[in-house]
């Protein structure tokens, strides 16, 4: 029956697609039932298609596709893999793989639309609970790959982070909607670390933690076109765990806007030494709608004041530029820099920054923390 449907879409994919050979992982015994366990028949689809010299495409089509967790490992014989997803795959609740759906090694890799459905919300319940329960996993993992492409994924209800990007080059991830509730715990969006060349567009975001969150060792990130809310902005960080650590450089965000999340844009460092660093940021055409952290560096994090009280960060922060942000905070302090008193912030800009509280005066709050600012500044600036 799937046989028509596969030449429907034909008709309507680009011809460099039609050119490839295909793998329907119907024909491999998947069913789309939300039952059957159609691992094998997914994984017996990813062998053949990697082990081809030419370009593959692997089709999922409609329906829901239960699956356990798999690896979809390389390298492959040919670079231009691209998994097509009309339909739904779904995950066992109660497993607890460090990753669901997991691409190591590969490269020139695509993954178009299709849902990914984690279906956390027992893990969640649990979690709350109190009770001794499973750290839940990832939903999908790109690690040490290069050249993917990933287009008008949907994702729902992850256990722990919806995406990782992790060891990576050139990765593009765009037309992407993630989603989970505002109170689910650690399920970040999009989690990028060690990676270079990372770019993520035209997404829209709404879970429990940060919309995207940005590890050691990034550096040369895009982000822009985003709608974020609920959760807890855009950070850089956590960073300085550990001494020895990756810095992060060269990130750019910009026309994002956050809807009553906990912040806006956010750099956060562990009050503990580090030889980490955070440096030539773009933060610009920001617009933030009762966000109660619009833009805030908090260099003393330190949960549970647990293994760091009374340290201090040495992560150095510099050359950070805030441009074009407006809109309203949820709190008083609309703008706060609490930098290290070993590492203070170097080089903050601030240009046309304009930010109210519940239609007053905001405040704006430094320390250790030195810049400059120009053109329209509300709050006024603090910095020194």
């Amino acid at each position: 029956m799937e046989r028509p449907i596969v030449l429907i879409l034909l008709m309507f994919v680009p011809q460099s697609w039609a050119s490839q050979t295909w793998y329907n992982v119907v024909d491999f015994g998947a069913k789309g039932d939300g039952k059957t366990d159609s691992t094998s028949a997914v994984s017996k689809a990813w062998r053949q298609a990697c082990a081809s010299t030419k370009p593959s495409t692997i089709y999922i089509p409609h329906g829901r596709f239960f699956l356990r967790n798999l690896h979809f490992s390389g390298p492959c014989n040919n670079r231009a893999i691209t998994v097509a997803m009309a339909g739904i795959l779904v995950a066992p609740p109660d497993f607890s793989a460090a990753t669901w759906l997991l691409f190591e090694g590969v490269d020139g890799v695509s993954i178009r639309g299709g849902t990914l459905d984690a279906q956390g919300g027992s893990l969640w319940a649990c979690k709350k609970s109190g009770r001794n329960c499973p750290r839940g996993a990832t939903t999908l993992g790109i690690t040490k790959s290069k050249n993917i492409e990933i287009s008008g994924l949907t994702s729902i209800n992850s256990q722990m982070f919806h995406i990782v990007i992790n060891g990576c080059q050139n990765v593009k991830l765009q037309g992407a909607k993630v989603t989970a509730p505002g109170n689910s715990p650690n399920t970040d969006g999009i989690h990028v670390q060690l990676s270079k060349g990372v770019t993520i567009l035209n997404s829209v975001i709404s879970t429990g933690d940060d919309c995207v969150s940005i590890g050691p060792g990034t550096a040369n990130l895009w982000i822009q076109n985003i709608h974020c809310g609920p959760g807890h902005g855009i950070s850089i960080g956590s960073l300085g765990k550990g001494l020895e650590e990756a810095g992060v450089q060269n990130v750019t965000v910009r026309s994002v806007k956050f809807d009553n999340t906990q912040n806006g844009v956010r750099i956060k460092t562990w009050g503990r030494p580090s030889k980490g660093f955070v440096r030539n940021v773009f933060f610009g055409h920001v617009i933030m709608n009762n966000v109660q952290n619009p833009i805030i560096i908090d260099q003393n994090y330190c949960p549970n004041n647990q293994n760091c009280p009374g340290q201090v960060s040495g992560v150095k922060i510099s050359d950070v530029t805030y441009q074009d942000i407006g809109g309203t905070s949820a709190t008083e302090v609309a703008v706060k820099f609490d930098c290290s008193k070993a590492s203070p912030c170097r080089k903050i800009q601030l240009k046309n920054v304009r930010l109210s509280y519940k239609y007053q005066r905001a405040r704006a709050l430094c320390s250790n923390a030195a810049g400059t600012a120009a053109g329209r500044i509300e709050p006024s600036s603090c910095l020194y």
